[in-house]
This record gives structure tokens, sequence and C-alpha cells, in this order.
């Protein structure tokens, strides 16, 4: 396994001598991480999340669902975009802010999977809240459903 110093450099000789910008180089920080297994392991610095004020609603809601259905495993596609099926045309405007900040800022989705689902792990304090109150009691599927893919997108067409 290459150390980080190691890929780093390798990295940079590459896209040097290529004109490409390098993709690695100091992780940006995003509140919260999770815990890295191995401290040599790089990590593909990742945009920091931004709130976006003056966003429609509309859109928002749109964004919100387009990002609930591409997540990066499947798990996650599923719940959340079953979940924004159920919820996201009802949730007020600070709902929606906490739920965008909940599915975008933490970068890594195993996370909020662990979060949501039988509090295998504790929610950090910064995504407590009503929104993580209604994701967590949704994923209890108290009336039994089968959840094993996400929703068509049928019910996005309002004229039928």
């Amino acid at each position: 396994m290459f150390s980080a110093t190691i890929a780093r450099k390798v990295v940079h000789c590459v896209c040097r001598t290529s004109s490409l910008r390098p993709a690695v180089s100091t992780v940006i920080s995003r509140g919260y991480r999770g815990d890295a297994p191995d401290p040599t392991i790089i990590e593909i610095p990742l945009p920091p999340w931004q709130e976006r004020p003056g966003e429609p609603l509309e859109i928002k809601r749109k964004r919100l669902l387009y990002e609930s259905r591409k997540r990066g495993m499947l798990e996650n596609c599923i719940l959340l975009s079953l979940f924004a099926k159920q919820y996201l045309n009802t949730m007020s405007e600070s709902q929606l802010k906490q739920y965008d900040r909940l599915i975008n800022e933490p970068s890594n989705d195993w996370d909020i999977y662990y979060w949501a689902t039988a509090e295998a792990q504790p929610t950090p304090d910064v995504y407590r809240g009503e929104v993580m109150d209604m994701l967590k009691e949704f994923t209890k599927n108290k009336d039994m459903e089968q959840r094993l893919d996400a929703p068509d997108l049928e019910y996005l067409d309002k004229s039928s």
C-alpha cells in the first residue's frame, strides 16, 4: 500500500507531465467526516457543503429529490428516495434546510445510514433535529412495507 506522501508525489508528477491539475491535495474539512480506518489512506477532497440562500423552494425540493436518489450506496438510495417521496413536498423551509445539510454535508454515506437505522451510531449534535427524528421513524417501517428499490418517477408527473 502506498503511503499518502508517495501517492501525492506520484499524482503531482503525472499531472505535471500531462498538464492536468492535481486532484489530490489538502483534504478539506467538512465538519464530520467519519472515522478513517487507516491514516495513510488518501481522501479525495470534496467541496465543502454550502447553504444556498435565495434558492427557490421548488428548485430546492427538486435538487434534494435528485440528491436523495443518487447516493454513493444502494441502501441510502432506497432509504432516502422513499423518505423524500413521502415527506419532501410537505417539508417546511427549515426542514428542507436540515435535510439538505444532513444528506450533503457528511462525506460518508455509511454514517447517515447508521445514524438513521437502529441508532447503530449516535447522531452528532449538528444533525439532530426534526428531520433526523422523521428519518429515524421512517426507517422503523412500522407498516412493514417492502422497500426493495427506489420509487418509480411517475409520482413526479403532476399531470396524472
